[in-house]
């Protein structure tokens, strides 16, 4: 029994890939910014002899919609393989298509080989948002992850000014209802990954907007930091490497994430990689359709 829990416990970790759950893909990865300052009454305030500083109001930033010029792609599947450490831990499917103004997407990850046989996971997610607003519609999950099953549905009424989710475990059958504030329009955790595909990315500035996670609004930066040239089994690309952060309140430091895309007109995401304490992990292209 004592080699069964050790090998569980090895293999725990996947359980919170931030990537292979993706509606943690962005805010589970804000890192903690920390300021300094050389005046004495700003290390009084950090040793906690001086006055507290009032609270700064948090600002949110207005989600830009996509350039008139931008063209979404009207069918599109991308195919990953996902690396953990030496290995080929999963797959991950990314499907894109658009109804009427909406660009739909569809994703899921899926464990492989021994992987699966310790802990499977089985994830599916829904999002969409609007191609002239870039606004999310909506964003669902249903997650089967070791003896774990969980569906969330959530809603935004941006007229109401609310976001609404209903999350049932399917295991317990049990079921909760959520509601909470949101600005005039936010994108999803998994609609930033291709409205952020959008926005110009001009190396050293950042493309900044709203993301509802967890019933609150955050501000996700997505920093352009270079040019790069990235062999996948999909081909060669010459890509900008950008890295998402979040900077409102005080987190711990959990890892750092970028993501490639193609330095043309698409923007296409070719790879992801999450860099943690327990490891790298990183979404390769395997393949991609339009049809």
């Amino acid at each position: 029994m004592g080699l069964v829990r050790t090998a569980h416990q090895n293999f725990k970790p996947l359980r919170v890939l931030p990537l292979l759950k993706l509606e943690r893909f962005f805010p589970g990865l804000m890192i903690l910014l920390l300021s300094s300052s050389g005046s004495l009454a700003a290390r009084a305030q950090i040793l906690g002899l001086g006055p507290k500083p009032a609270p700064q109001p948090v600002v949110i930033p207005t989600l830009q919609p996509p350039p008139p010029g931008y063209v979404f792609p009207a069918k599109q599947t991308l195919t990953f393989t996902v690396d953990w450490r030496v290995f080929t831990a999963g797959t991950a499917v990314f499907q894109l298509e658009q109804q009427g103004t909406v660009q739909k997407i569809t994703a899921t990850a899926d464990t492989i080989g021994a992987v699966t046989m310790l802990f499977p996971v089985v994830d599916r997610f829904q999002s969409g948002f609007d191609m002239k607003t870039g606004c999310s519609t909506g964003f669902s999950k249903q997650l089967q992850e070791g003896r774990r099953k969980v569906s969330s549905e959530l809603n935004f009424d941006y007229a109401q000014g609310k976001q609404r989710q209903t999350e049932k475990n399917l295991v317990k059958g049990t079921s909760k209802d959520l509601t909470a504030s949101i600005p005039a329009c936010v994108t999803d955790s998994l609609s930033a990954i291709f409205y952020a595909a959008s926005q110009p990315m001009a190396v050293g500035q950042s493309v900044r907007f709203p993301l509802a996670d967890s019933m609150r609004t955050v501000t996700v930066a997505m920093k352009v930091e270079a040019k790069e040239e990235i062999k996948t089994p999909a081909g060669t690309f010459q890509t900008i490497k950008v890295e998402p952060t979040a900077d409102e309140g005080i987190v711990k430091n959990r890892g750092h994430i970028w993501v490639w895309y193609t330095d043309d007109a698409r923007h296409m995401p070719v790879q992801i990689q999450a860099r943690l304490f327990w490891g790298t992990i990183t979404f390769h292209l395997q393949s991609f359709e339009t049809k």
